[in-house]
């Protein structure tokens, strides 16, 4: 398989350099333009407070990394979108060899898989964003915005494990609700294999290129055993 996980994931890893490049930078825009906007440099300057300097640095640098999680996120949906062909026939495959049988390609059955995985993409997606906002209202109070992150990324990695278990879940004959709730109760299952999409990314180059699918091969072995019927 190593052709469909090598090639996809050398574009993705050109558009995930390219797009958080860009983004980084015009992060820092918005978080300047905002503060200025609102006064709080001029607040600060006027206070001379250390305290209160270094507590709205804070908020500041909270806020910057929920955007980055903002715009991770819709960056990811697009990827799941364009590659759901690639992650459903990733999927069927792993579970093939694991049974050890022939792959019989079905390309009506691979349309149903990607038209269920762009359905989960952009219902996941539209979840995601109000949760994401509402934790963005929420970075911007002192203090308790510093935990912000943990709980954007929390979100983040229930969201994207929750989109690669569903193509087993759809393999497997389960509704879009019923797959819902057989993930919800294995909502540490689906954290986990976001975490470790995640996680790889701290590994420059080869971890961008391989996180993609082996996210897709992971959740295909671990809903191997269960019942899904």
């Amino acid at each position: 398989m190593w052709k469909w996980i090598i090639i996809p994931g050398i574009l993705y890893m050109i558009l995930f350099c390219v797009g958080m490049y860009f983004f980084w930078n015009s992060s820092d825009d918005a978080v300047a333009r905002l503060s200025a906007f609102i006064g709080i440099d001029r607040w600060l300057h006027h206070k001379q407070n250390a305290f209160l300097s270094f507590i709205f640095v804070m908020g500041g640098i909270m806020v910057r990394l929920i955007l980055v999680f903002f715009y991770f996120s819709l960056f990811k949906y697009l990827f799941l979108i364009i590659g759901s062909p690639l992650f459903a026939y990733l999927s069927e495959k792993t579970e093939a060899i694991i049974e050890g049988r022939e792959f019989p390609f079905s390309f009506s059955q691979l349309t149903k898989d990607m038209v269920r995985g762009i359905r989960v993409a952009l219902r996941n997606s539209l979840w995601q964003t109000v949760y994401t906002i509402s934790i963005l209202i929420l970075s911007f109070f002192p203090l308790v915005g510093w935990i912000t992150p943990v709980i954007s990324m929390s979100v983040e990695c229930y969201y994207y494990g929750f989109s690669m278990l569903d193509y087993s879940c759809e393999r497997h004959k389960l509704s879009p609700s019923e797959s819902l709730a057989f993930i919800g109760k294995r909502r540490g299952l689906a954290i986990g294999n976001g975490l470790m999409f995640y996680l790889m990314h701290f590994i420059p180059f080869v971890g961008w290129v391989l996180a993609p699918s082996y996210a897709v091969v992971a959740a295909t072995i671990s809903l191997y055993h269960q019942n899904l019927e």
